[in-house]
């Protein structure tokens, strides 16, 4: 599978609109190749660096969306509509939705991570990225430009500074 954004690059900045700082909206994504065979597909954006890339304590988890049809080639800018029959799970603000990139302090990447799942989760009743993970059992995973990283790393990324001091999470919501 390959996924991409019109937002930004594989490995390039994504852009204040999607952030803390701007409209704090989810960038648009579209994807091909899904594999046959596939029965569901599974979304997870998190941050590798958190609270900071100089000594990462947690992976900070921004979207987590499941069972997005395997007929599906995207979603829009702003995420919604969903695909019919997709669900969202929780974000590490405990609330679902899209939570953009917001950090602290350094440099961060964020991870686009597409799942083809060969099969249709239960209903989960808004669960976290690790119950999903779990229930999801092995998969396929979109694979990004990147051929030097593990598969495990692999997907459509981006980056961000924060650029106006130091912030912390929780964050005000609108």
């Amino acid at each position: 599978m390959e996924l991409t954004s019109s937002a930004f690059a594989n490995s390039g900045d994504i852009a204040r609109r999607y952030t803390c700082e701007g409209e704090d909206i989810a960038p648009s994504l579209s994807w091909s190749d899904v594999p046959q065979g596939a029965r569901s597909l599974a979304l997870i954006v998190d941050d590798p660096d958190a609270p900071d890339p100089a000594a990462p304590i947690i992976t900070w988890v921004h979207w987590v969306l499941y069972d997005i049809p395997p007929s599906a080639t995207g979603l829009p800018e702003g995420g919604k509509p969903l695909p019919g029959g997709a669900h969202e799970a929780l974000n590490d603000w405990n609330r679902t939705g899209y939570g953009g990139p917001c950090p602290p302090v350094g440099r961060h990447r964020y991870f686009f991570k597409l799942y083809a799942l060969d099969t249709l989760l239960p209903e989960l009743h808004t669960p976290k990225k690790a119950e999903l993970e779990r229930d999801a059992g092995p998969c396929a995973r979109a694979g990004g430009a990147d051929r030097d990283l593990p598969e495990a790393e692999k997907g459509l990324r981006s980056w961000l500074s924060p650029r106006s001091g130091n912030r912390s999470r929780p964050r005000p919501r609108r």
